[in-house]
């Protein structure tokens, strides 16, 4: 059996698994100017704040380094996947969401296996990862990318892939680094979270936290 990671499954050998996740990061991240998956955020990269919350999951993990089909935005990422998957169903992150609950994947899961469109979270009436789609609708982003129709919304609208909205308190976990703005953003973001923590602990020890302001 393939081991998680950046390492690609041996597909000759590999059984049929019901799912996996991959985790695309052969984007060209030209709005940030360089390889955002090995920024480093707290004590792990973007990319591996996202695989750890894949790899709680319990399933399959894969990294989708280079794309197959190149400059075609997140669908070119998406094709490679399920190219190359030996899953009947495939869930995608973007490797810059390093906010990512594992809890919502298994929400997404339940609502989109089995449906023949899968399923995408839906955020301020716009769809984007993560997603689960079923292997067949491989044809259908084969389709998309020779009329160079390449975004997640017209994915899913042609699919007709179910929505799972994610409530208001959940937004900041969907955040995602695109620009030298939401890195700083993220930095910030990560240090709230590790004052809160911090507070959290000492206080169980009846000792009143004194944290110095980001």
């Amino acid at each position: 059996m393939a081991k998680s990671g950046d390492k690609s499954i041996d597909h000759g050998r590999s059984a049929v698994v019901p799912i996996e996740i991959c985790i695309l990061a052969g984007g060209l991240s030209s709005r940030m100017g360089l390889d955002k998956s090995r920024l480093r955020l707290g004590r792990k990269t973007l990319l591996g704040h996202v695989r750890a919350a894949a790899l709680e999951t319990g399933w399959p993990v894969r990294v989708i380094r280079r794309d197959l089909v190149t400059r075609c935005g997140p669908l070119g990422g998406v094709v490679t996947a399920l190219r190359t998957s030996r899953a009947r169903h495939v869930m995608f992150l973007a490797c810059d969401m390093p906010f990512v609950p594992p809890t919502l994947l298994g929400r997404l899961r339940r609502v989109g296996q089995g449906h023949e469109g899968g399923a995408c979270v839906i955020l301020d009436g716009l769809v984007g990862f993560p997603c689960i789609l079923p292997s067949s609708a491989l044809a259908t982003v084969e389709t998309l990318l020779l009329g160079k129709r390449l975004s997640l919304q017209g994915l899913a609208a042609t699919l007709r892939s179910r929505r799972l909205s994610v409530r208001v308190s959940e937004a900041l976990t969907l955040f995602n680094v695109n620009t030298p703005e939401d890195w700083a953003k993220a930095r910030q973001m990560m240090g709230d979270r590790t004052a809160k923590f911090r507070k959290g602990a000492l206080s169980t020890h009846g000792v009143k936290a004194k944290v110095r302001p980001c």
